[in-house]
């Protein structure tokens, strides 16, 4: 794999972005997942019309990784406090996903990075996220920068509820 470069994402992006989304959303989680719940929360919560919509969202930061041309990862970030704090001056990362050819070759090293500086640079406190418990490796990354788990969420899955680790970073 080449080098890979990261660029903040501009409403021109919108579409690839949601086709990206989509690609490593079930990627990511199809195998662990029944058909139908997949389906439900791709046509209900991840259609391509609702994440094109999150792109010109104010609040919200989309970054995009490429490696020779290609797109291969992205993280959307938003402001957005603690859960449970207000005024916590926090940073959510709300998705971050590389693509499954390139998972392990330092895409989501650069894009957690990428996190932290902007937060830093706009003077936030912390980030937070949100991580499915099953999501092993996942979780062993995010703790590898230093987060840590402060509480637990559900995320409806389709049907199916699941629980979400909520985990924080303190910069």
């Amino acid at each position: 794999m080449s080098s890979i470069s990261i660029r903040f994402a501009v409403p021109e992006d919108a579409a690839l972005i949601a086709e990206l989304s989509q690609q490593t959303f079930l990627e990511t989680f199809a195998d662990q997942n029944s058909k139908e719940n997949m389906d439900k929360f791709m046509n209900e919560t991840f259609s391509r019309q609702k994440l094109m919509s999150e792109v010109n969202m104010t609040g919200n930061i989309f970054l995009l990784a490429y490696s020779d041309q290609a797109a291969v990862g992205y993280v959307r970030m938003r402001e957005n406090n603690l859960p449970g704090q207000a005024g916590s001056g926090a940073f959510e990362i709300a998705r971050i996903y590389a693509t499954a050819n390139t998972v392990g070759k330092g895409v989501g090293r650069l894009l957690m990075q990428h996190c932290i500086d902007i937060a830093r640079e706009k003077g936030k406190e912390l980030l937070w996220l949100g991580v499915w418990e099953h999501n092993y490796r996942a979780i062993e990354f995010y703790k590898k920068w230093g987060f840590e788990k402060f509480s637990t969420h559900t995320f409806m899955l389709g049907d199916d509820p699941q629980t979400d680790w909520l985990m924080k970073k303190e910069l």
